[in-house]
């Protein structure tokens, strides 16, 4: 149970963080964002890998290093984390009193489709090779690593698809209010996809490392 109330605990905290730098739209809200998983990553990452991500964890698994009975329980933790965060974004940040991001409105949809797959791709990437490497082994920058590839998607992408790259955290910003319910299948799409192809290209990078 420690691993699933550490996935719990960091999701709600890292999605509060997105919610409450996306409503203060404030010039450092990326540096937020990036920041705030990077302290999750470094807090819980030597207890449950520091995922805090259903792509992340669909990915571990599949690369090998979380035990397949493992990743419901981790989608529901983090799930859960999301839902709360959600509810408190609304009661702290009045978060649904905002316009939410409709990218089917904006005619955006293929656009975020592509973005959230890449960049959501190149955040598994970087987290495989970083926290799960034989390679990088006891490091201490894969919290930087995965921090700074969060920041560089919230600022490349953000304008396009709101920079979830986690289906968690797009389901915490559609309960806030944030991000528009008909369009989740957008997120959750292009985050387990990209999360795949990462977990197969790093296996395929990494041959010796199984």
């Amino acid at each position: 149970m420690r691993e699933y109330f550490v996935e719990f605990v960091g999701t709600t905290l890292f999605i509060l963080t997105f919610i409450g730098a996306v409503v203060a739209d404030h010039p450092a809200t990326p540096l937020a964002i990036g920041g705030a998983l990077m302290v999750m990553v470094y807090a819980g990452g030597h207890i449950s890998g520091g995922h805090y991500n259903p792509a992340v964890s669909l990915a571990v698994m599949l690369r090998g290093r979380l035990a397949t009975a493992e990743l419901l329980p981790y989608w529901a933790a983090q799930l859960l984390g999301a839902l709360v965060a959600g509810a408190l974004g609304i009661w702290l940040f009045d978060s649904d009193s905002a316009v939410p991001l409709n990218v089917g409105d904006n005619d955006l949809l293929l656009e975020a489709l592509v973005t959230e797959f890449l960049l959501t791709f190149a955040l598994v990437w970087v987290t495989l090779n970083t926290t799960t490497s034989r390679h990088h082994s006891d490091n201490g920058f894969y919290g930087l690593a995965v921090g700074f590839t969060m920041l560089v998607g919230v600022v490349s992408v953000g304008d396009i698809s709101g920079a979830a790259l986690n289906p968690a955290v797009a389901f915490g910003l559609n309960v806030s209010g944030l991000f528009d319910w008909p369009t989740i299948w957008v997120y959750l799409l292009a985050g387990l996809a990209g999360g795949t192809l990462a977990a197969y290209a790093f296996k395929f990078a990494n041959p010796d490392d199984p």
